[in-house]
């Protein structure tokens, strides 16, 4: 079947299935997704941490709401065609939040939801002192998940942070009766070795996500090797607003320390690149045909 007549939840579920290790890179905002499908990403992260820390100016310890994630997930399925998968956390809740999660988000264009074992408020899968729910609460939330989707290739991710806590053996055990109860991808967070990652993507039944953090836990390997161990996903969620923060420094230091901005291609994008990325010439045409 050809890519051009799936929708965006059946490639997404065959990009994952081939598990060859499909990189996938995190949006805060619509802009940054516009600029991942631009240099062509084959699906895109909704983060969020990267929500938290860009919309609030504040750390990811489970400050957003449903309504805050609704709302970009919406304005990031207007601006671009591509797959998203949309970080949900914890769910908001029990297994009841966890049905209008859901559907609220797969209105408003999610394509896959990534759901938690953490306890709520969760915290980013990178710092210390998590705490997990019990798995038999879990498998509520991803049972309830399952059944409240509408369509059947909305994709449901499950990850587990109990590798921290409990150990990997637990962790594994935990994912593989995720899957077992109608999750489609699991995701073992912050996995610590080479080690690690193979006895996850060798021994869970279910295509898993690898969760690159800059700075964090998880080993940096090319794509390509965790493409040959077997992973769906290689996930970057955070890659975009890294980069964004070193860019906006960089270049409102220069603005600091010598009083004005230069069109510098290595400080700051150009003005037709900004309006070029938000598509200025779309609305010109549009403005043109209704006038």
């Amino acid at each position: 079947m050809s890519n051009l007549i799936l929708t965006p939840g059946a490639l997404l579920r065959q990009q994952v299935q081939a598990r060859r290790g499909m990189l996938v890179a995190g949006a805060a905002n619509a802009l940054a997704a516009r600029l991942i499908e631009q240099l062509g990403f084959e699906a895109l992260y909704l983060s969020g941490a990267g929500i938290t820390n860009s919309f609030y100016g504040i750390p990811d310890l489970g400050f957003i709401g449903l309504s805050d994630l609704a709302q970009h997930t919406a304005a990031v399925r207007d601006a671009v065609q591509l797959p998203i998968i949309v970080d949900a956390d914890t769910g908001f809740g029990n297994a009841l939040n966890v049905q209008r999660t859901v559907r609220t988000l797969e209105r408003a264009g999610a394509n896959a939801i990534q759901l938690e074992d953490q306890v709520m408020p969760k915290k980013c899968g990178h710092f210390s002192g998590k705490s997990v729910i019990s798995k038999d609460e879990m498998l509520g939330k991803i049972k309830a998940a399952a059944d409240a989707r509408c369509s059947p290739d909305f994709l449901i991710i499950a990850r587990t942070d109990a590798r921290a806590i409990y150990g990997l053996d637990d962790a594994l055990e935990r994912a593989h009766a995720y899957a077992q109860q109608g999750a489609d991808i699991t995701f073992v967070e912050a996995p610590e070795s080479r080690q690690e990652l193979q006895r996850i993507s060798t021994e869970l039944p279910c295509p898993q996500v690898v969760n690159v953090v800059i700075g964090g836990k998880t080993p940096g390997l090319k794509a390509s090797e965790f493409g040959h161990m077997g992973f769906g996903v290689v996930l970057y969620a955070n890659a975009a607003l890294q980069g964004a923060i070193r860019g906006m420094t960089q270049a409102l230091t220069y603005l600091k320390n010598h009083g004005e901005l230069p069109e510098n291609p290595d400080l700051v994008a150009t003005f037709a690149e900004r309006q070029s990325l938000v598509q200025k010439d779309r609305f010109d045409a549009l403005e043109k045909r209704y006038t």
